[in-house]
């Protein structure tokens, strides 16, 4: 619900793919090649918007203990994991830094859809590790086994990634 002010990152993923699809068929550029591009620009917008977030105060995290914790002014007055913090270091630096070696140093070049891929076996692993520290969205708490609608989400980008990992395509 965009005009609401908020829009998931998997809902968006999905808008994006499509949209790369189209230029590329436009363009009659392999799709992969593409995306390979994308997915390694796309760690920076993430780092960025997670920063956003924290300073917004959205999306905070779960009550804790823990010495670094804060208290959000829309969390209630328990101190609470800066998950966005988090998020913004694993989805972002993490992840960026981790596709820039690739890119750099590893056979991506070689191999279009490598970097697509190890962007949603990455992105996958960072946001559910990122969600056991967050408050899940209030219209949808905790799911089966306290697990949360963004962890369900990202499973099966792991396994699309392992996918496009194991059948990456020669470059041209």
């Amino acid at each position: 619900m965009v005009w609401k002010g908020g829009m998931s990152f998997h809902g968006g993923l999905i808008g994006v793919i499509a949209a790369m699809l189209l230029f590329a068929h436009r363009r009659q550029l392999p799709f992969f090649q593409l995306a390979d591009i994308v997915a390694c620009a796309t760690p920076i917008g993430l780092f960025l918007g997670r920063l956003a977030n924290f300073v917004n105060g959205e999306l905070f995290g779960r009550p804790t203990s823990v010495p670094w914790a804060m208290v959000f002014p829309n969390g209630g007055p328990e101190p609470r994991h800066p998950s966005q913090l988090y998020e913004a270091l694993l989805e972002g630096l993490v992840l960026f830094i981790l596709l820039f070696v690739v890119a750099r140093f590893g056979k991506a070049r070689r191999h279009m859809g490598l970097l697509s891929g190890i962007f949603f076996i990455g992105y996958g692993v960072a946001r559910i590790v990122g969600e056991l520290f967050r408050e899940p969205d209030a219209n949808l708490s905790y799911l089966v086994g306290g697990t949360t609608m963004g962890q369900w989400l990202s499973a099966p980008m792991i396994v699309l990634g392992i996918i496009f990992v194991l059948a990456r395509r020669p470059a041209r």
